[in-house]
């Protein structure tokens, strides 16, 4: 006879590890396993993820080549400056073995065993970050870095600490596939075709003729271990830079191929004992210019290195082309009149590479747009191969130039400006309160302590002489002088934007007073002359949009000509720039 319905109850299942562990631990049990399950499932989430995102990132461009840094001038025409070349490239049969090793010793010994992430470094990186509380260590193996290289990873807009390990979570997942897609040799190859080496040098190549005058094939043991050393701080360790910073990295590079084995305590000595040779300058200046050395300088200056490494950015700068240009070609015909009149030589590329080494005649120059203190043109020199010293930096004396800021001083403090009088306009005032003002402008000295000051017994750079005649016509506000305006990406997302800054020097009033010892001629006001030595001379032009400086002179002071004679040419090269 069956139970009725009623009072037929299901038979109660009980698992086996139940009955054989008791009954505390059977809820701390299931709510590990859930927990588990939950954490596995999110895992499974978390690595699919990435996985997606890494899938968008088309492995062909890990063997394409960065196209080349473009600078453009403020309009956006790329500038065709020399130095700008296609980059050069190094097969993995001109890669020195002992590079490979080198660069294995520092900066990723597992490379020939990992798939793309080392996760024994990443677990000791992860405990030293846990107990420093930041990023300190990042277990980057090469394939992550040629990732990172690659690929625009990084967002411009947002640099927290979340958005960092989401940029180094989507390393990983690339490096996988970079992993599975080519080769060890082909990354290796690639990676050190990419990656930065500091002073402008992209690839091992590059980097190899910059700083040694050699191919990558014929680089030696020690100079594989500095520019594998280097590779960590480029800007900071280059051998241009710092020589002695970049022979510690060496150093450093050496010490950890012979712990790990790959050279005797003996070899490492031997090596650390070689001098370092560079490559002589003359190699270098062949291959710039002091525009583009100008661009380069303030490129790192306003970059890290990692954004600094990338050849893709398009740099916008405040260039106006067709006026640089024009500033070169007129100045360069006034030094030619003047060496022609006295006989003497110019310089030029032939003479220079033949070891000539004359004194010749110097120019510099600077324009800044005086409402933002962007640079509308630099000239460093009269040629770069001969010298690729940028006397825009120079500091040279002024003589009479000094005159607008001696007016200036008095006109602040409301006293009589007596055009042509400096010494009589000065004297209203203290020579301190001169020298205050003048380096309130951006002159920066030195300064004599004695009346000769009001004489212009003082000295300043072109950039400077630039950045106070700005100052001047910009109703007594202060610019900043800077070359690059904008940095953009290939996707065209902003990386870098210039914010104009001003400081107020001196009262509007005082800036018009200054201005007006300045003879107008048209729509500009310009002056000229010499020091009372005849050693310096210069040009101050003051446009409608730019103040212009100009310095003409030896590298080892000299007399030029008479103060006449200089007055008298360039004022046909004031004629000849126009309004």
């Amino acid at each position: 006879m069956l139970p009725s319905v009623s009072s037929w109850r299901p038979s109660r299942f009980v698992p086996r590890w139940k009955k054989k562990l008791p009954e505390w631990s059977h809820a701390p049990i299931i709510a590990t396993l859930i927990a588990g399950a939950i954490g596995l499932a999110v895992l499974i989430l978390f690595v699919g993820t990435y996985v997606i995102l890494a899938n968008g990132y088309p492995m062909e461009k890990v063997a394409e080549l960065r196209q080349s840094m473009v600078f453009c001038d403020r309009s956006g025409k790329p500038l065709e400056i020399r130095g700008a070349a296609p980059r050069v490239t190094a097969s993995r049969d001109e890669l020195p073995d002992f590079l490979v090793q080198a660069l294995h010793a520092r900066e990723d010994a597992r490379f020939s065993s990992h798939n793309g992430i080392d996760y024994r470094g990443l677990i000791r990186a992860t405990m030293r970050n846990l107990k420093d509380f930041d990023f300190t260590q990042g277990a980057s193996t090469l394939t992550m870095q040629l990732a990172r290289n690659c690929y625009e990873i990084r967002d411009p807009r947002n640099r927290g600490k979340l958005r960092e390990l989401h940029r180094k979570f989507l390393e990983m997942a690339i490096a996988r596939r970079i992993e599975k897609h080519y080769g060890k040799e082909e990354i290796l190859t690639y990676y050190l075709n990419r990656i930065y080496l500091g002073s402008g040098c992209h690839g091992i190549a590059e980097a190899a003729d910059i700083y040694f005058a050699k191919t990558t094939s014929r680089l030696n043991e020690a100079e594989c271990a500095l520019l594998a050393g280097i590779i960590r701080g480029p800007h900071i360790y280059s051998p241009l830079n710092n020589p002695e910073a970049a022979l510690e990295q060496r150093r450093q590079t050496l010490a950890r191929m012979a712990a790990m084995g790959m050279i005797t305590r003996e070899h490492e000595a031997k090596l650390n004992a070689l001098p370092l040779e560079l490559a002589p300058d003359s190699h270098r200046e062949s291959k710039g210019s002091y525009l583009l050395q100008a661009l380069q300088r303030e490129l790192t200056n306003c970059m890290d290195d990692e954004l600094a490494a990338d050849t893709s950015l398009r740099v916008i700068t405040t260039i106006d082309l067709p006026w640089q240009q024009r500033l070169e070609r007129e100045i360069e015909q006034a030094m030619l009149e003047l060496e022609k009149e006295k006989g003497w030589p110019h310089a030029t590329r032939n003479q220079h590479l033949l070891g000539h080494h004359t004194d010749y005649l110097q120019m510099a120059a600077v324009t800044a747009e005086t409402k933002t203190g962007g640079v509308l043109a630099l000239v460093g020199g009269r040629d770069f191969s001969h010298s690729r010293y940028d006397r825009t930096h120079s500091k040279r004396d002024l003589g009479s130039a000094f005159e607008p800021f001696v007016a200036a001083a008095a006109s602040h403090n409301d006293k009589l400006v007596i055009r042509g009088k400096p010494i009589q306009t000065g004297r209203q005032v203290s020579l301190g309160e001169v020298r205050r003002v003048a380096m309130a402008c951006g002159l920066k000295g030195s300064f004599l302590g004695s009346e000769d000051l009001l004489r212009g017994a003082v000295t300043a750079s072109p950039r400077h002489m630039a950045t106070g005649l700005a100052t001047l016509a910009n109703d007594g506000k202060r610019p900043q002088l800077h070359l690059i305006r904008e940095i953009r990406n290939t996707k065209g997302e902003v990386l870098y934007k210039v914010k104009p800054k001003f400081k107020q020097a001196v009262k509007r009033d005082a800036a018009i007073d200054a201005l007006s010892v300045i003879e107008k001629r048209g729509g500009t006001r310009s002056f000229t002359g010499a020091t009372a030595s005849e050693r310096d001379a210069w040009v101050l032009r003051v446009g409608p949009s730019g103040s212009t400086a100009i310095w003409i002179g030896f590298d080892r002071p000299k007399r030029i000509a008479t103060e006449r004679r200089l007055k008298a040419l360039l004022d046909e090269f004031v004629k000849r720039l126009g309004n």
